[in-house]
């Protein structure tokens, strides 16, 4: 079993929001395989299913973004999962809109939820998948312009980047179940 997780921040005000591209990629993937996110435990809101063959949990850290090292722990023990068996969605500013790029493992490239994750699981040992939402022109702005919704002008290539998101996650959890299952074919 493997454990997805779309980071983000809970409530209505973040829900359109770059901080959010997490939670949007994984309401795609939930939406493409049927997966019902009812389950609201571990500080998560999850629901169980199965992608390409494979069990998986999907989940949504219902903490803020700074705090998402706790409800991944939380799920983590619930379910007797080890971080090499997780897969983490977040948004990254120093990737341009519409890249998407997976790391199997490393730092937190300045990503508070990954940061988060990082120092409660003592490690840096599991997999993400980045998806880009560029970069404000003035750092300053950094807070305010990953806490903005997309714009309107957007929408057309957010709906291609959520797409190919889902694409990139099935294709990088074959990988990992094929790491943790080596004698297994798949």
């Amino acid at each position: 079993m493997f454990l997805i997780l779309g980071l983000g921040n809970p409530g209505s005000r973040y829900e359109q929001t770059r901080h959010n591209a997490g939670f949007l990629v994984l309401d795609n993937l939930a939406d493409k395989y049927k997966i019902k996110l009812g389950q609201h435990n571990y500080r998560s809101l999850y629901g169980k299913g199965e992608i390409e063959g494979i069990p998986v949990i999907l989940a949504k850290p219902m903490t803020y973004m700074n705090e998402s090292g706790k409800a991944v722990k939380a799920l983590l023990s619930a379910f007797s999962l080890s971080p090499e068996q997780i897969l983490v969605i977040h948004d990254d500013i120093d990737l341009p809109l519409g890249k998407i790029k997976t790391k199997f493992k490393g730092g937190d490239g300045g990503q508070l939820g990954i940061r988060s994750t990082i120092q409660t699981l003592r490690t840096r040992e599991f997999c993400r998948v980045r998806i880009g939402v560029d970069r404000p022109e003035d750092r300053e702005d950094i807070v305010d312009y990953v806490l903005s919704p997309f714009p309107e002008e957007e929408s057309g290539q957010l709906n291609e980047v959520m797409n190919q998101a889902v694409l990139t996650i099935e294709a990088t959890l074959k990988e990992l179940y094929k790491r943790n299952n080596p004698t297994e074919e798949y």
